[in-house]
């Protein structure tokens, strides 16, 4: 698999540079989504919504979105994706022409994962996760994908007296840092998540996931990946979510910049949430649509180049409709911030002493289906 180049997110730029970027450059919107929600799923508190669906059933779904725009998948190994329907997965991709974009190790829903994957104190448990993290990269490897994805869901704490928790995160980096030298040149994605289905998440927010990528590869010692390494390339990556960074109360356009500044966007998943609140998985753009401008104008100033993936959970919908709704969502978003005028912004924010209050006026406006109907806004000096 080529690894994907994600040194230049880093890139510094000037004010004139950085105008100049943000009118040459354009987001290019390939759109993916999790194959785990294209069926309606039971929950604690009400049964399923709808009838359960076998992959071959939700990937005919899929395979008519591709029209639409949809360009990849997203699956867990083992219970998604696995040895005995790799053929169904291969014959779709080349059916359809929907590539499946990450192979994800399910380290949360399994009996055994009670009390931690990675993180786990007792060997034998840990020893698994580790086999299935070694297992996910190599068929990650083998159907071409662009990284793997990993979330410790189930690493975490309800009560946090007297826990090591150094030990624990040290446990989670050194085996994950095993199994990609186990299986290297292979990237990797952490998604935080503050909580749930845990109290608390271990490297649950966006500057943990920085620090997690350090740690672990500090550990790496396999040849192609130290190589990889020393050419300035991230491999324990990031792939931040909007909803699990509303529930941890980050600022959206401050988080993507952080994982920016480190080259460790890898990929992105996106939805709407409240502030807070347990994770809803809302369609993109529903809730504060202003902070899905600011987010996707982040990534348009530093030049990202991946996929967005659609992690919704719509119980009250269609899947395709709901993926629909999210993709046209982010096309309208992303449209809205192309047409901006990028030298202006720029300047008030390099200047905001000599432009008070323009960039608020200049939203209102932008956002306004009739502009027109309100005061000319005064043109910066």
């Amino acid at each position: 698999m080529a690894l994907v180049d994600l040194r230049p997110q880093a890139k510094r730029r000037t004010p004139k540079e950085l105008v100049k970027h943000l009118e040459t450059f354009e987001l290019d919107l390939k759109f993916s989504a999790g194959v785990w929600f294209f069926a309606k799923g039971a929950i604690r508190f009400h049964e399923a919504y709808g009838p359960p669906l076998t992959i071959p059933e939700r990937l005919e779904i899929a395979a008519g979105l591709a029209d639409y725009g949809l360009a990849g998948m997203e699956a867990h190994y083992p219970n998604e994706v696995n040895e005995d329907n790799l053929e169904v997965w291969k014959q779709f991709t080349r059916d359809t022409g929907i590539r499946l974009v990450t192979i994800v190790p399910n380290l949360f829903f399994e009996g055994q994962w009670e009390w931690g994957s990675l993180s786990n104190a007792d060997p034998k448990v840990r020893q698994a996760a580790i086999d299935r993290v070694k297992r996910t990269l190599e068929l990650n490897r083998e159907l071409d994908t662009d990284l793997a994805v990993v979330w410790p869901g189930g690493d975490g704490y309800e009560i946090g007296f007297g826990l090591d928790m150094m030990a624990a995160r040290d446990r989670f980096a050194a085996g994950l840092a095993e199994a990609m030298d186990a299986v290297p040149g292979v990237r990797v994605a952490e998604e935080p998540k503050p909580y749930e289905p845990r109290g608390h998440i271990l490297y649950g927010t966006t500057p943990e996931g920085i620090l997690l990528g350090m740690k672990v590869e500090g550990l790496l010692k396999a040849a192609e990946n130290r190589k990889l390494l020393d050419e300035g390339h991230a491999l324990c990556c990031m792939n931040p979510e909007v909803g699990h960074m509303l529930m941890a109360y980050e600022d959206m356009p401050y988080a993507f910049s952080l994982v920016l500044e480190y080259g460790r966007l890898a990929h992105s998943h996106w939805n709407a949430q409240p502030l807070g609140n347990y994770d809803q998985d809302l369609n993109v753009g529903m809730i504060s649509p202003e902070a899905l401008e600011a987010a996707l104008y982040i990534l348009k100033m530093h030049g990202y180049r991946g996929y967005f993936g659609i992690d919704i959970n719509p119980e009250r919908m269609p899947v395709d409709q709901a993926l629909k709704v999210s993709m046209d969502a982010l096309r309208a978003a992303n449209d809205r911030i192309n047409e901006m005028d990028h030298e202006a912004i720029l300047y008030a924010t390099t200047h905001p002493a000599q432009a008070q209050g323009w960039l608020e006026a200049y939203l209102v406006r932008a956002r306004a289906p009739h502009p027109d109907r309100l005061p000319s806004l005064p043109k910066l000096k």
